[in-house]
């Protein structure tokens, strides 16, 4: 039998459990699929998620900014995590590489040991049919800041034998890049 002060923790439960529900709402941008296209969430809500709405094609030896990005609105810690699909494919003999990272856009700077190794295709069977295909890899880092602070993905292609003729991070029904976040305190 319910007592008062267990009848007061449900509905305190209840309450916060709604007002969760509200902020996650809040977090839409209008966008059905969480389109990167507007980076910045519409509220100041403490997690959201969102969603790489087309491939980028990596030229490579240099980081590219994708264009999946999140503001943190509050100061104190919170939890990253990114879901990075990758795309490559080259004809052998081949070694090509997507690394990942999550890039603090305020600080100009990498999110300390965010790198990441998306995918890698490595055959040195000179003459073989082509080699490639898709890999999913996560990002998991808590970052503390103080300000607003802006966090983008970055991947970077590396070909170290041969070329890739396909290198993408990647994004569509067949599997999502998204990006997270979710303030856990001070």
């Amino acid at each position: 039998m319910p007592t008062r002060r267990t009848g007061l923790t449900l509905a305190a439960v209840a309450a916060l459990l709604a007002g969760a529900t509200t902020a996650v709402a809040a977090q839409s941008d209008g966008h059905g699929s969480g389109d990167s296209r507007t980076a910045t969430p519409v509220s100041a809500s403490p997690s959201g998620i969102r969603h790489l709405a087309t491939a980028v094609d990596l030229p490579a030896g240099a980081w590219t900014d994708v264009p999946l990005e999140v503001t943190l609105r509050r100061p104190g810690t919170y939890a990253l995590d990114a879901d990075v699909r990758g795309r490559l494919q080259g004809d052998p003999p081949v070694n090509t590489y997507i690394t990942a990272r999550l890039w603090d856009v305020t600080s100009g700077t990498a999110v300390p040991d965010s790198e990441r190794l998306v995918y890698q295709v490595v055959d040195s069977n000179a003459g073989e049919a082509p080699q490639g295909g898709n890999q999913t890899a996560p990002i998991t880092e808590q970052i503390r800041i103080t300000r607003p602070t802006t966090i983008r993905l970055q991947a970077l292609h590396t070909d170290s034998v041969g070329t890739a003729t396909d290198a993408q991070v990647a994004s569509d029904t067949f599997g999502r890049t998204a990006l997270r976040y979710q303030w856990v305190g001070f």
